[in-house]
């Protein structure tokens, strides 16, 4: 397993070791140890799964305190563009963002930590996306930010009219905007 670094402090792609031959394929999706050793100390509470259509948007989502959450995401088929903005105030890299594929070819997985915005759009036919959070869903915290804010400057390499979100996606306002508890 490898774990990459990303400009963006906290934010890490995890590429693990895939073992492969003419029945198919094996690899460890997480060790605990090696993640403490490489990433940080973490407690997983919930596993949480969706699958969804070609330009479908989930995001920029995140959950204020005290229920915000670390992540670690995947794309166990298909193939999405996942994006993590920090929304960190007194971070030097506020507003700034890291986009990386994530696919059931490459397996590589993204650990996004508490104080980003997460989300991500799917660029095949469909996929089923996969993550971890080390805290519980509240719904009552939780908030986003618009994907379509072009102070990011996110590039989610497919037309924007073949974007399709929820209703409460589509309320979203611009980071700006929006009020950052962290």
């Amino acid at each position: 397993m490898q774990f990459i670094k990303t400009e963006i402090e906290g934010l890490v792609i995890i590429e693990p070791k895939v073992f492969g031959d003419s029945r198919g394929y094996f690899f460890e999706s997480f060790n605990y140890k090696r993640f403490a050793e490489n990433v940080r100390e973490i407690e997983f509470v919930q596993d949480n799964e969706s699958r969804s259509s070609y330009g479908v948007l989930r995001g920029l989502h995140f959950q204020k305190p005290p229920f915000d959450q670390a992540k670690l995401v995947r794309c166990i088929e298909g193939k999405v563009l996942d994006v993590a903005v920090d929304i960190r105030k007194n971070s030097p890299t506020f507003g700034k963002h890291v986009s990386v594929e994530l696919s059931d070819q490459n397996k590589r997985q993204f650990f996004v930590p508490r104080g980003f915005a997460h989300g991500f759009v799917v660029l095949s036919k469909s996929a089923i996306f996969q993550y971890k959070v080390d805290n519980w869903y509240a719904p009552e915290h939780d908030a986003g930010i618009a994907w379509n804010d072009l102070e990011l400057g996110i590039d989610w390499q497919i037309p924007h009219d073949s974007i399709l979100l929820s209703e409460k996606d589509k309320g979203l306002k611009k980071l700006c905007e929006t009020e950052i508890p962290f």
